[in-house]
């Protein structure tokens, strides 16, 4: 009877460990699901994009089954600290402000921030071309801080709480500019509704680092670095990039 027991409580250890390996590997990736081209939530409901390859192709690597998790951007580190994620894929700017809350990876794309506006209209991208404008942006994102210090004192500025509402009043004329992340401007130039607008001037700031968020001393952190690693070198990461862009953005 000892010796069954024995064996009894053997085999519930075991179950206990692979059980929890098993919760190990079931990972939820947080997101905003509204910011085309890198993440966006399509007519089915599912959430697509450059972020969204970039992270499935990460769990794939680690060997992890994962789901999406969708966020308003100004609480999505706040969701990610509550648990309610793993990992954040969204674009996120690494900044010093936001390495006090969380940890990043190594950057798997480089960005830059700059104008757009109506092709009808000439504009210099400075103090003085600028002063008066109104220059719309999304809310808490490196755009939208580079406005507040540098042209704080010379633009109407406009906060939106996603990119694409800065884009609908662009269009419709309530704003004169946008400032944002020049590749996500690039592909609403493309758009039909982009399409008689174009960039202002060069960029503004041309070497931002975009990271995967987790939780500070997460060991996920370095496994998803690992697995960054892998996908560059095989080829993964190009692949994925020619899908959306035909230039390099790593």
């Amino acid at each position: 009877m000892n010796n069954c027991k024995k064996i009894l409580l053997a085999l519930a250890a075991v179950f206990a460990l692979v059980s929890q390996a098993a919760v190990a590997d079931k990972l939820r990736i947080g997101t905003e699901g509204a910011y085309p081209p890198f993440n966006l939530t399509d007519a089915s409901g599912k959430v697509v994009g450059f972020d969204m390859d970039i992270a499935h192709a990460l769990c794939a690597k680690m060997k992890a089954e994962c789901e999406v998790v969708t966020s308003d951007w100004d609480g999505i580190i706040p969701a990610l600290n509550a648990k309610k994620f793993d990992f954040i894929v969204a674009s996120m700017s690494i900044t010093d402000e936001r390495k006090q809350a969380v940890d990043f990876t190594d950057p798997y794309y480089t960005n830059k921030l700059q104008f757009i506006g109506p092709k009808s209209a000439k504009v210099a991208v400075d103090k003085a071309g600028l002063k008066g404008k109104a220059v719309g942006t999304q809310r808490a994102t490196i755009a939208g801080e580079w406005l507040e210090k540098n042209m704080g004192d010379a633009v109407d500025l406009k906060l939106y709480d996603t990119q694409e509402n800065a884009y609908l009043d662009l269009s419709s004329g309530r704003i004169d500019l946008v400032l944002g992340d020049v590749f996500v401007n690039w592909g609403w130039l493309k758009s039909d509704a982009g399409k008689e607008f174009e960039f202002k001037g060069e960029p503004v700031f041309d070497n931002d680092k975009i990271g995967i968020a987790v939780r500070k001393n997460d060991p996920l952190r370095e496994k998803l670095n690992a697995a960054l690693k892998e996908i560059i070198a095989d080829g993964t990461y190009k692949k994925i990039n020619d899908q959306y862009f035909p230039f390099s953005i790593l």
